[in-house]
């Protein structure tokens, strides 16, 4: 095997393997260097199982709370738990053994190990020097942990741990209340866990919309998930098997006590750059730890570049395979094309929050006069049919150009509804442009044409 590559990838993965996939299909010579798992953090530990298990939760809610009114009868539901994390084992097997067929079908190397940047075109693994034209940084990032509440693997835990219990605790901390507490609370709770989540801020998911943030704790306080605001976990001591948690309020200042079987510490994730040696090449981080780069993501390094959550933009998967799609393009002299602003969000709890685009207060500051347009799940006729019923969809547009600016769905299968919205938005649609669309009925997507079509007080079913 030759030592000498176009372009050797750091990490394997969404960002990394889309990345090196896309330079090989533009005829580069490809190398993916991988410390330990294809597909990253991503289909290992994160968006795939906890995908898995929420799904199989989810299974398990309908269960116990609608089938009855479909003229569905189960006297003993009953859950193995062995067999859910099971599946969820084999959803990941199948979803990692797919990238090392896409390697070997595209014909990229993968260098099993730790690499190191030794200098610019020279990455060290083992003590083997790999010699490329350029090298892209894609080593994503991990869960922060925080002072207060060391990290001991079984007891205070970050969110892969949590994925892995082997029964279900009685009592369960989520510090934290972005998606990924949101997500893994709701996990727990569907299986019968006493789960309390504390966040810092007034309000889960910070950086969504406001007005549906609200919307969705509305409903998860009623499926049995308790929640305290501007509140800091300030130490946890380990006693007999329990974990003993320090609370605060920072409005009052006043302290209280939980005892809990498990903690889950959500609050964030750090950039993963330990080892690469990127001190010492001299490319610039900013004072989080994230690789600063230019409109070409490369680093202050020439030849050396970086995508994902390294770089910090949007740390979501899908913009990371898109950043390392645009890397490989413009390596090859085409146009790589980033659109930061129809890059989607969504949060995978029941109702689904799925969002494209700027939040009410966003859309205030930028443009001033804006106008709504709001519809109730409530009244679409598919989501009565399936029982689904929860949720709105919220349009937002331009007062002056009918722009649209933004759409946020809390409604079931949102992150699938989204889709349309996000397209819209790359070809810079107007409200007008949504509210005129066919949608085939009865649909759930049918909400987002009543939704735009309500900007202008037109909403048919409302």
């Amino acid at each position: 095997m030759s030592n000498s590559f176009d372009l050797i990838v750091i990490g394997a993965g969404p960002g990394g393997y889309v990345a090196a996939v896309r330079a090989a299909q533009l005829g580069m010579k490809v190398a993916c260097v991988e410390k330990q798992y294809l597909g990253g953090t991503c289909l290992n530990v994160g968006c795939i199982p906890t995908k898995a298990l929420l799904d199989s939760t989810e299974r398990l809610r309908f269960a116990q709370h609608s089938f009855a009114k479909h003229g569905i009868k189960i006297d003993k539901l009953s859950v193995d738990l062995a067999a859910m994390l099971s599946r969820k084992n084999d959803v990941v097997k199948a979803l990692t053994t797919g990238v090392g067929f896409l390697f070997k079908k595209n014909k990229i190397t993968h260098i099993n190990g730790l690499g190191k940047i030794t200098a610019p075109g020279k990455v060290d693994v083992a003590g083997t020097t790999y010699d490329a034209k350029n090298i892209l940084i894609a080593t994503g990032s991990a869960p922060i942990q925080i002072g207060s509440l060391p990290f001991d693997g079984k007891n205070i835990i970050s969110s892969t741990e949590a994925l892995t219990f082997d029964k279900v605790p009685e009592k369960l901390l989520v510090v934290g209340g972005g998606y990924i507490g949101v997500e893994l609370g709701s996990i727990w709770s569907r299986l019968g866990s006493e789960v309390t989540v504390v966040e810092f801020t007034d309000g889960i998911m910070p950086p969504s919309d406001r007005e549906m943030a609200g919307v969705l704790l509305k409903s998860l306080q009623k499926q049995g998930l308790t929640f305290q605001f501007k509140t800091a976990a300030q130490k946890a001591v380990v006693e007999i098997g329990k974990v003993r948690v320090t609370l605060e309020s920072a409005e009052t200042k006043q302290i209280s006590e939980v005892i809990v079987d498990k903690v889950v510490v959500a609050v964030g994730r750090r950039p993963v750059t330990d080892g690469l040696g990127l001190e010492s090449l001299g490319v610039k981080m900013n004072k989080r730890g994230f690789v600063e780069v230019d409109d070409h993501y490369q680093t202050s390094v020439a030849g050396i570049y970086a995508v994902g959550d390294v770089i910090g933009k949007i740390m979501l998967a899908h913009n990371a395979e898109e950043e390392g799609v645009a890397v490989a393009e413009m390596l090859a002299g085409k146009a790589g094309h980033v659109n930061y602003a129809a890059c989607p969000a969504v949060v995978y709890t029941h109702p689904e929050l799925a969002a494209v685009g700027l939040t009410e207060a966003q859309a205030r500051e930028k443009y001033g006069e804006i106008k709504i347009g709001r519809f109730s799940m409530l009244a679409n006729g598919r989501a009565r049919a399936s029982d689904e019923t929860e949720g709105m969809v919220k349009v937002i547009g331009d007062a002056k150009t009918d722009r649209l600016l933004g759409v946020h769905i809390l409604s079931a299968h949102a992150g699938e509804m989204i889709a349309e919205c996000v397209v819209a938005m790359e070809f810079a649609a107007t409200v007008e442009d949504l509210a005129r669309s066919f949608h085939a009925h009865p649909t759930l997507c049918e909400a987002i044409k009543e939704a735009a079509l309500a900007v202008e007080g037109r909403a048919i079913h409302a």
